[in-house]
């Protein structure tokens, strides 16, 4: 099992997934989006688990502007523009091989160990 979680140190979300982890002593590594962004091809293979782009956009997120504009994207220019806008990313991005989660999902995680 090699668990991948992307977020940001302010997101509850994504410290909690990380407590989720920790408490079963799975392994895992963090990946700080405020340090290192996502590669195209992460988040081509993360939207292609979760079953499209347009689970991955954050529609609470604090810039509504970045949010419009994705929602008015066409879906060929989306993931471009998400790697643009990563601030409205729904967190945590969890991967565990080609499985991925966004937003907390301990009930899909319980069926990766």
């Amino acid at each position: 099992m090699n668990i991948q979680i992307f977020g940001t140190k302010k997101s509850s979300d994504a410290r909690k997934a990380e407590r989720w982890f920790k408490e079963r002593r799975i392994r895992f590594q963090y990946v700080n989006l405020q340090e290192k962004e996502i590669s195209k091809g992460e988040l081509r293979s993360v939207a292609q688990a979760v079953g499209g782009t347009g689970a991955l956009i954050d529609e609470r997120a604090k810039d509504s502007y970045a949010v419009a504009l994705l929602r008015h994207t066409p879906e060929g220019m989306l993931l471009d523009k998400l790697l643009e806008n990563q601030q409205v990313l729904r967190l945590p991005i969890v991967r565990n091989g080609r499985q991925a989660t966004v937003g907390y999902a301990p009930d899909v995680w319980k069926t990766w160990t």
